[in-house]
């Protein structure tokens, strides 16, 4: 799959002057190596940062809302550059920025950004340029901007997913309205004719509906996918799975078009990714839903565990994340269709992840975005697998 991050690696640097500036990182922040900067910058400053990162066009066909709304809100900036520059600054949401590392020289007041881009805002650095080319003007006025300094590729292109959609037509909405949930929706009710999958925002998944939680699942089944499908560049790694849900929808949007799209060149590829998809939807859920309160668990002493009485209530994803993943070495493919062949290794995969957490991770959150902790877990199954010499039936 192509990955939209070409400025990412390119190790540019910005020098980007301010008005004022100040960090504002939460302990959350400090304790996962990532820097938030707040304040006020040139508005002329922020025209040549590029928007890689910026996953805004991700919606552009959704039945033409992306067109209107643009439009709107285009006349909105420019009606206050035009009218009133000097309140720029408060009627705009300013811009978010993210860089991968930065210096702050406070002598001269510029911020020094390494491998920067734009995530949210990219219209009113759009309607800026397009204002300066047509009046002349110098853009004196000031724009608010918030500077996320972090590495972490996963999180990033979540932040940009949640900046652009959190108060417009979610992505599951218009994955759905595209159609492109029918067909696993349908695998998925061979199994479970019962339930079906979400396919809006607009319907709720709760203890008293029928609707699964699609985005889950997606999870769910991204971290059982074997090697050999294996399609995101940067090698193999199934930790993004386990936070990254905005993510994995977009990696089944992109595996959709591919594998229905005969002239892509990675079309066979993923196509046979797809139907992995299609395959193993009812078994995935099933095996989340059994981990979920696996007895295996039970005698373990996790803090982090809900439980009634000794009985397993709920065990957090952060412990389940790292045993799905390493569940994918018993993905087969048979005359029929894909399954996972696991043995019985509940035991040896909880006692496995168990010590992961307590001598690595020691929170369930952390153990779901470590990828020691799915190493870890991963090697019983690779040794099971190969000394009684599982292999595809």
């Amino acid at each position: 799959m192509q990955n939209n991050r070409n400025s990412a690696a390119n190790g540019r640097t910005f020098k980007i002057p301010f008005h004022s500036q100040r960090n504002i990182s939460s302990p959350e922040d400090l304790s996962a190596n990532r820097r938030v900067i707040a304040g006020h910058i040139p508005a002329k400053a922020i025209l040549e940062l590029p928007t890689d990162e910026n996953v805004r066009s991700y919606l552009v066909d959704a039945e033409g809302k992306q067109k209107r709304t643009t439009t709107a809100v285009h006349r909105a900036i420019k009606d206050t550059l035009k009218n009133n520059p000097e309140q720029f600054c408060i009627l705009n949401g300013g811009i978010v920025i993210v860089a991968r590392g930065s210096e702050v020289d406070e002598k001269d007041k510029v911020l020094i950004l390494t491998n920067a881009s734009i995530i949210n805002g990219s219209q009113t650095q759009g309607v800026l340029r397009d204002f300066a080319a047509e009046t002349g003007s110098e853009l004196e006025m000031s724009v608010k901007f918030e500077l996320i300094i972090t590495d972490d590729e996963d999180l990033i292109s979540e932040v940009s997913i949640a900046r652009n959609f959190q108060n417009d037509v979610k992505t599951i909405s218009i994955v759905g309205q595209r159609g492109e949930l029918d067909e696993i929706d349908k695998h998925f009710q061979k199994t479970h004719p019962k339930l079906q999958l979400q396919k809006s925002e607009t319907e709720w998944v709760s203890a008293d509906n029928n609707y699964v939680q699609t985005e889950k699942l997606l999870q769910v089944i991204a971290a059982l996918l074997p090697d050999e499908l294996w399609f995101k560049p940067g090698g193999i790694n199934r930790v993004y799975t386990y936070n990254s849900k905005a993510t994995c929808l977009k990696d089944f949007d992109a595996i959709y078009r591919k594998a229905h799209d005969k002239k892509d060149k990675e079309h066979e590829h993923f196509k046979k990714v797809y139907q992995f998809y299609l395959d193993i939807a009812g078994q995935a859920y099933d095996l989340y839903e059994s981990w979920k309160s696996n007895p295996a668990f039970e005698g373990c002493r996790l803090w982090c565990i809900e439980r009634d009485g000794k009985q397993i209530v709920e065990v957090p994803d952060g412990l389940i994340f790292p045993i799905l993943a390493a569940l994918s070495e018993f993905a087969v493919q048979t005359k029929d269709r894909w399954q996972i062949k696991a043995p019985k290794l509940d035991d040896e995969l909880v006692a496995a992840a168990v010590l992961a957490y307590k001598e690595i991770a020691k929170r369930p959150d952390v153990m779901g975005k470590t990828k020691s902790c799915y190493s870890q877990v991963a090697q019983v199954a690779t040794m099971y697998k190969k000394f009684a010499k599982i292999g595809v039936a």
